[in-house]
């Protein structure tokens, strides 16, 4: 590694933890309905909001009512997402004239991002609108992320509410709170004072390093060096593809989506152009997901439990990472009968460079790969099957530890919290004391629950 892969990495993980808690303290502060600082600015467009949409924001919900507003939101949002798509055609914004997505595919398509998948089967270039790119996949961009983040609240809720006339430790996890809050509330706050300045802040410095954001049509450039195509054609000519990326690229990291607006992903050099882009997409991926932690312990009462969640993460991630840059930066075994440079040098940044570009290098190129399927994100800027068998294994082991160290905006911390249910369990029971997670029993039931979370990862694989 070099000195610069070196700094790059320290600057990540230092930058990492010094927002951490501010940034945790302000979401605490932002789901408690605290002053935050933005609601001078943003309060008037929170509560006209309301009004129009007839939500009494002092109401709150049932776990169940609660659970039933997640799963109606979550279907709408995919019937509206496979309309948009359906009729795209019809749609404005759309200079390339494409025509309406296919409906298996738009099926796809739609239940791909309104589960916060992000799977794609298409390329984005040649088969979405602007108009669709803008008001279907960004927008569920935003909203799947946000509904993520309400329900991870309404579960701290549960955990450290207790019914009424109980005392805390005469109570188990199972316990049902009268209410966990309320999901429109939460998913409103979720996006107006967290997802949606974040992206904005970072949608304007990616456009100032390069990132494409335009309504204007592709433009079509001569090519500094001619080629030909299969039929020994001369190609003169090459379509640029635009649109506007920046504001999709920023949701997609923030939020942990992953949606590509161009087909190669943050491989692509208007997604991505720079190291000093790249560094920053790779920053964003886990920003909201390990300033949860402190966000958690701060709801608890309890900063301890936010810190060593965190810490629980990086001890697992932190060695990971080294063991992927390592074998990455070491020559490929498969080449060493050939005549290919894999030495570092003043030249080349030597190592395994297939599948990857050559602005990220080694280490841009294993730091994203492990973030991102550590923080259940789809987002990519490189061919994970070109790694070497052992920096491949990587993220493959982070996958299928179900993708909880950071996850998701939310993912990762329901996962850590049933891991943690099972050490507290294991734990009180070998100093012969009866088990307590939050000032509550942990009794069978949560031990069943808890286990068959953990288990179902290891069982999909089977």
């Amino acid at each position: 590694m070099t000195g610069n892969d070196i700094l790059q990495l320290v600057l990540y993980f230092g930058v990492l933890l010094l927002l951490a808690k501010p940034l945790g303290v302000y979401m605490a502060r932002v789901y408690a309905g605290q002053t935050s600082g933005l609601d001078r600015v943003l309060g008037p467009f929170e509560r006209l909001f309301y009004r129009l949409c007839g939500i009494k924001p002092e109401e709150e919900m049932s776990w169940k009512k609660y659970a039933g507003a997640v799963l109606l939101f979550s279907a709408a949002g995919f019937f509206f997402l496979y309309l948009l798509q359906r009729l795209q055609g019809l749609l404005p914004l759309n200079p390339q004239k494409f025509a309406g997505v296919p409906p298996d595919l738009a099926f796809n398509t739609a239940v791909s991002f309104a589960t916060n998948t992000n799977w794609q089967n298409y390329g984005g270039e040649t088969t979405m609108s602007y108009f669709t790119q803008m008001f279907a996949l960004a927008v569920q961009n935003f909203v799947c992320a946000a509904s993520g983040m309400a329900v991870f609240v309404a579960l701290v809720r549960g955990l450290v509410r207790t019914p009424e006339g109980i005392g805390r430790h005469e109570t188990t996890l199972r316990a049902n709170a009268a209410t966990v809050g309320n999901f429109w509330v939460d998913l409103t706050r979720s996006t107006l004072y967290i997802l949606l300045p974040l992206s904005i802040v970072l949608a304007i410095v990616l456009v100032s390093q390069g990132v494409v954001q335009t309504f204007g049509a592709y433009h079509s450039v001569s090519l500094v060096q001619p080629l030909h195509d299969a039929d020994g054609k001369a190609v003169t000519d090459q379509l640029l593809a635009l649109g506007p990326a920046a504001s999709q690229v920023a949701i997609k990291m923030l939020g942990t989506n992953g949606g590509g607006f161009f087909n190669a992903n943050s491989a692509h050099p208007f997604e991505n152009p720079s190291a000093l882009t790249n560094f920053l997409e790779i920053y964003a991926l886990i920003l909201i997901p390990a300033s949860l932690t402190y966000t958690f312990g701060r709801m608890v009462k309890d900063t301890r439990q936010g810190w060593a969640i965190l810490t629980a993460m990086l001890t697992v991630f932190v060695p990971l990472l080294g063991v992927c840059i390592w074998r990455e930066q070491a020559a490929n075994p498969g080449l060493l009968h050939v005549p290919v440079d894999q030495a570092m040098s003043a030249l080349s940044g030597g190592g395994n460079m297939e599948g990857k570009e050559v602005r990220f290098g080694i280490s841009g190129t294993g730091l994203f790969a492990a973030t991102t399927t550590s923080a259940s994100c789809g987002a990519v800027n490189s061919m994970h099957d070109s790694f070497t068998p052992m920096g491949c294994f990587v993220p493959l082991f982070l996958i299928q530890l179900g993708e909880i160290i950071f996850g998701g905006v939310w993912a990762g911390m329901y996962g850590m919290l049933m891991f943690s249910v099972v050490a507290v369990f294991v734990a009180w029971l070998m100093v012969g004391r009866t088990p307590e997670y939050l000032g509550k029993k942990i009794e069978a039931r949560e031990m069943k629950m808890a286990s068959l979370a953990i288990l179902f990862p290891a069982v999909t694989v089977l």
